[in-house]
């Protein structure tokens, strides 16, 4: 019995001892690290935003409520792939919640400014219906743009020990 707790405890140190997850290395991380940290919070962002922008252009509304409510899905969906893989490593929820904010909060914001950005500036995106090209061809130009622009937010941020960095304590 005492071997399977350690045993968890080397699979889930920040679990087994919550109060020592804000303890990070800190020095150069490479850009791959940086990069799949970045994925991770793109495939949330991608998921809230595309299901905003589908549910507000569906629904006729007008592109104010339609990016308000494609940007508050993306935080949401960005929160919440984070948020499972911390609850499935054995913290509680108030825990894993602080953990998902302080690890994606920054990314997010980053990536759906430039996101955003890119399709208000776009000539004629925001108009852009669900069955037109430029829907779909903008969409997918923007996250790019914002994946490229966040991975640097990430690289400096898993250095210093914030953002993902805090959500490797977790992991398996």
């Amino acid at each position: 019995m005492e071997h399977a707790a350690h045993d968890t405890h080397h699979r889930h140190p920040a679990a087994a001892h919550p109060e020592h997850a804000h303890r990070q290395p800190h020095g150069p991380v490479g850009w791959a690290t940086a990069a799949r940290a970045t994925l991770h919070c793109l495939t949330g962002c991608a998921i809230g935003e595309v299901l905003g922008m589908v549910i507000g252009t569906a629904l006729g509304w007008h592109n104010v409520p339609t990016m308000v409510l494609a940007i508050a899905l993306a935080f949401a969906f960005g929160y919440a792939l984070t948020l499972r893989g911390v609850l499935a490593a054995g913290v509680d929820f108030g825990t894993a919640f602080r953990v998902a904010l302080a690890a994606d909060t920054l990314s997010i914001a980053v990536m759906e400014l430039i996101d955003n950005g890119v399709i208000a500036l776009w000539p004629a995106a925001m108009d852009a219906q669900l069955s037109d090209a430029l829907f779909w061809g903008a969409l997918a130009a923007s996250l790019a743009l914002a994946f490229v622009a966040t991975t640097p937010v990430n690289r400096w941020m898993i250095g210093r020990g914030k953002g993902h960095a805090v959500v490797h304590h977790y992991h398996h």
